[in-house]
């Protein structure tokens, strides 16, 4: 295993991917003084050569192997198109590397259950990029949900009206899997850690609008989901140039004692990053009422305006990651949890392709 001379030395990491996510992360090392970028890998030129440029001047390589054999490395750090996570995370495992990989760990619950099996294996530490987990107020929403009693009716959705770039983006990402397979993750995690109970079953509906993509591939979905105690939630998701920006950003929580909403995102529209985590505020509403049937108490409107932004929120990921290095943290619940909302989403694919509810074990 290639590990730092001494325990304070700076973690010596590859960063694989050099776009939106891979930038954002290479920006929170190269500002940490816990880590030391070695290397920058991409399949382009153009993009490992500019955020090189940008960062003050790194190496660059073509490929993990090729920075794994000419740069020392203790971890990398995997933002890539989805379909290629799995191998590059299997890759920096057997090289003795620690690994973050951008979600979803891999494409299938069993490849992912082996990625965790071989990081376990190797004493290595394997973290999945859940950007919501680290967000203070994502954590406030979550706790506040759980004091409305059950069951909870939880409604979330992130459509993206997409162009140009971006709808390019989405058509690449489509070659794998669908917007809710991509996006769900997040969403499903955040409602497991909401109900705190196990997903029973989870069904979905969905429609191609685009002549561009796969005739198999869908880019609009909604998936349903139950829980054991009662509570319910759906999520939709649609890419493409022909989405609507009519509610494309709900976030919102009933429960028998009252609802919590992020409301007030960010106004540079529905493919704006920073707009997919920002929340300005939530608002808080309590059903209990009065003997003449009134409410007794007003909604409550609880600022988040000083939250990070994207790349604050990349570095309280690679924070979370460096103290599961640093102090041998167990990642059990974190890698746990991770499979189980793939596997749900995957379950969600499934019942679009059949046309029935999937149950889940």
């Amino acid at each position: 295993m290639k590990n730092p001379t001494h325990m304070n030395d700076p973690i010596r990491i590859v960063v694989v991917g050099c776009g939106n996510m891979g930038a954002s992360h290479a920006r929170a090392y190269h500002a940490m003084e816990g880590f030391e970028i070695t290397g920058l890998v991409s399949r382009s030129p153009e993009s490992r050569e500019k955020l090189s440029a940008e960062l003050g001047g790194y190496p660059t390589f073509a490929s993990l192997g090729e920075a794994l054999s000419d740069t020392p490395a203790d971890a990398v750090s995997v933002n890539t198109y989805p379909d290629t996570h799995a191998a590059i995370v299997r890759e920096a495992l057997d090289a003795g590397c620690h690994a973050f990989v951008e979600k979803p760990l891999a494409l299938t619950v069993e490849e992912a259950r082996e990625l965790v099996d071989l990081a376990h294996k190797n004493r290595l530490k394997l973290v999945v990029g859940y950007i919501l987990r680290v967000h203070p107020a994502w954590s406030q929403f979550v706790e506040i949900a759980r004091t409305l009693g059950k069951p909870l009716v939880m409604r979330m959705n992130l459509n993206q009206q997409s162009s140009g770039a971006t709808w390019y983006t989405h058509r690449q990402l489509m070659q794998s899997m669908s917007p809710i397979v991509d996006c769900g993750v997040h969403y499903v995690d955040i409602m497991c850690l909401m109900t705190g109970s196990r997903p029973v079953s989870v069904s979905a509906i969905g429609a191609r609008l685009s002549d561009e993509i796969d005739p198999e591939m869908y880019n609009y979905g909604q998936l349903q989901v139950r829980f054991e105690d009662g509570s319910v939630g759906w999520y939709e998701a649609g890419w493409g140039p022909m989405v609507s920006e009519t509610a494309f950003f709900i976030k919102d929580v009933m429960g028998p004692k009252g609802s919590v909403s992020i409301q007030d995102t960010a106004a540079g529209g529905s493919d704006d990053v920073e707009g997919h985590t920002q929340t300005g505020s939530l608002r808080l509403h309590h059903s209990a009422t009065g003997p003449d049937g009134e409410f007794l108490r007003e909604d409550e409107i609880i600022s988040t305006a000083d939250e990070p932004d994207h790349d604050g929120l990349c570095r309280l990921e690679q924070e979370f990651f460096l103290d599961a290095i640093r102090n041998d943290a167990d990642l059990g619940d974190h890698l746990r949890d991770a499979v189980n909302s793939l596997r749900i989403v995957l379950a969600a694919d499934a019942s679009y392709k059949s046309g029935k509810t999937v149950a889940i074990d």
